[in-house]
């Protein structure tokens, strides 16, 4: 079982790598082979194809940041002398490997569009990781409620950006796709695992936290 040093050692190689190492997918980037290359994408659909991936590279760098952050407080001593939940880490590093894609998927997307990552993804790495280690802190049911939420949320947000990017633009869309089907799952391993419904204002904070960050995103 990790020490308290451990995963503290872990979580900040996590983060290290996740802002300044390129990462690296263990599953193959779902594009399809039938895509459109994309040469046929006009200026204007390439500018929005890659500002939707930025937002979805942000999305992903946060996401490393929450399931660091959760793992870190679950192998924590919790108050009232309760022991660490390592089954509860391993879940949410479980899921945060599967998230490593996304990001690898992501950032090698924006390479082809041309376009660059954000440029405040230490903020919206910070940011997410301290709103991880609180929920993580509040015990196995909440941090696994934040878990669902999240995932809801982003499955929606997702969901958007299919009715938003160019219909030519396959490569983009099938990753996207993938994307949406992983976050479900995790959201559904979460509820079972013991999540607890969030109230409705901890809802509504997520939501205008994650409106923030898109919309900067998509710019900056």
């Amino acid at each position: 079982m990790s020490t308290p040093t451990d995963a503290l050692l872990t979580a900040a190689d996590s983060a290290l790598r996740t802002l300044f190492v390129s990462p690296r997918a263990s599953r193959e980037c779902p594009t399809l082979p039938e895509r459109a290359t994309d040469a046929e994408l006009a200026p204007g659909e390439r500018a929005l194809s890659g500002a939707l991936m930025r937002v979805n590279h942000v999305g992903e760098v946060c996401a490393q940041a929450l399931y660091t952050a959760q793992a870190l407080a679950a192998r924590w001593p919790r108050a009232g002398g309760k022991a660490p939940d390592e089954a509860l880490a391993r879940q949410l590093e479980a899921a945060g490997r599967e998230e490593t894609d996304h990001l690898a998927w992501t950032q090698a997307r924006l390479d082809e569009l041309g376009a660059r990552p954000s440029l405040l993804n230490p903020l919206w790495y910070a940011g997410a990781f301290g709103l991880g280690l609180l929920a993580g802190r509040l015990g196995p049911g909440v941090s696994l409620g934040f878990v669902v939420e999240t995932e809801r949320q982003v499955e929606a947000h997702l969901a958007s950006h299919m009715d938003r990017l160019p219909a030519v633009d396959q490569a983009s869309r099938a990753i996207v796709a993938q994307m949406q089907d992983d976050e479900a799952r995790h959201a559904r391993e979460a509820q079972q695992a013991g999540a607890v419904e969030l109230p409705g204002p901890a809802k509504a904070l997520m939501r205008a936290a994650a409106r923030v960050m898109t919309t900067v995103a998509h710019r900056i």
